[in-house]
Formats: C-alpha cells, sequence, structure tokens
C-alpha cells in the first residue's frame, strides 16, 4: 500500500496504516489470485481480527466460511483486517493467526516460513555451536523460554516465541507444526513429502477447551 499511495498530509500512525493496508489488501489479493489462477485453483479473501473470534458463535461462523470455501474449491487467503482494527483487537502476529486457522479447519499439518532453518538450542545468528532441533515431541516450558532468547525472524510479524505459541495451539488442535526455511521454495515440497526439513512439533490429543480459554484470554 505504502507503495502505491503518497499521503496529502502528514498521518498519524493509526490512519497511515489503514490508508496503507486498504490499499494493500487490494493488491496482495490480486497477486495470490494472478497467482493461483496460473493453476486454475480459485482464491477468496478472509479479513479477520481478534473480535471474529470474540465468542463461540463468532468462531464457529469463520469456521463455517472456510469449510464452505474449501469445500467448493476455493482457497481461503486469510489476513489480519488491518483497515479496521485497533491496538486492542489486533493479533499483533500472523504465527498465533495461522495456527488458528489451522484448528479452525482441523489441518493435518501447519507450515510456517521463516527466515530460518527451525528451532534451535542457541541463536545460530551469535552461537555457531547453536543445534537445529528436529523434532519436538513435547513442548516444555524449557522450549517456550528458549524461544525467546534464540534468533527471531525479520520476516513478516512473530519472533521465534510466537512461533512456539502457535505450535502449543496447533497441538492443541490437534496439528502438527513445521517451522522451515521460506527462502528455499523446495522446502515445501520436502515437508509435503515428509523429509527431514526445518524442526515438527508433534501434535497430541485435540484439546479444543484449551483453544477457546486461550481466545478467552486473548481478548
Amino acid at each position: 500500500g505504502r507503495s502505491e499511495v503518497s499521503p496529502q498530509k502528514k498521518l498519524d500512525s493509526v490512519d497511515q496504516r489503514q490508508l496503507f493496508s486498504a490499499v494493500g489488501q487490494a493488491k496482495l489479493i490480486n497477486r495470490y489470485y494472478e497467482l493461483f489462477r496460473e493453476h486454475n485453483i480459485p482464491v477468496g479473501q478472509v479479513l479477520t481480527t481478534k473480535e471474529s473470534f470474540g465468542t463461540r458463535r463468532h468462531y464457529l461462523n469463520q469456521k463455517n466460511c472456510m469449510t464452505v470455501m474449501l469445500a467448493n474449491g476455493v482457497i481461503p487467503i486469510v489476513n489480519e483486517n488491518d483497515t479496521v482494527s485497533t491496538y486492542e483487537m489486533q493479533f499483533g502476529d500472523n504465527d498465533t493467526l495461522s495456527a488458528i486457522v489451522a484448528a479452525l479447519i482441523d489441518a493435518d499439518l501447519l507450515l510456517l516460513l521463516s527466515d530460518i532453518d527451525g528451532l534451535f538450542t542457541d541463536d545460530p545468528n551469535s552461537n555457531p555451536n547453536a543445534e537445529l532441533i528436529h523434532v519436538v515431541e513435547k513442548l516444555d516450558d524449557h522450549l517456550l523460554k528458549m524461544g525467546k532468547s534464540t534468533s527471531t525472524s525479520d520476516v513478516g510479524t512473530g519472533g521465534m516465541a510466537s512461533k512456539l505459541t502457535a505450535a502449543k495451539l496447533a497441538s492443541a488442535a490437534g496439528t502438527d507444526m513445521v517451522i522451515a526455511n521460506g527462502e528455499d521454495f523446495r522446502n515445501i515440497h520436502r515437508v509435503i513429502e515428509g523429509q527431514d526439513c526445518g524442526t515438527l512439533f508433534l501434535s497430541h490429543k485435540k484439546d479444543e477447551f484449551y483453544l477457546m480459554d486461550y481466545l478467552e484470554k486473548m481478548l
């Protein structure tokens, strides 16, 4: 949106975000439309805010919307509605939003693409001896704390800490999750084929109560 619009006067941060996002959302969905059309796959835009998950009824409305789209062969392109969301109603990161969407559609796998290879034992940018963790069977407090000290991504919103929160939500939804490096698009194929790529977080028994409890606390 910023590349398309030159404001006539200086805007405060809220007005600027709303202006750029309104224009940017149209540009973004058009790009997705063009890319998927090359494969004869229709897409649809779903804009959401925290408020969209604030009650059981809102949650089910969102779920029904995406379920109907998928049942008819339409890929939902989900994004936070920055045009109307206030600071209090923002998710703050796309990692959390993606985990909630994975829960909504009962996804088998959530793939988070970042600018790092996965979860490391330490920050690989400062510690050359940091090792990649290939599989996480249980996301305990030790790993959650480690995520706060390891490298954060410069791509999109959210660092490693938010990705671990997403992993916890995905696990509660019965969804496996992988963090992989998005700079090599072939990693998508490697993950889908079951190859050792990135960090795999194994899910456990579905716990919808945890997910709804998290959403209530988030609001």
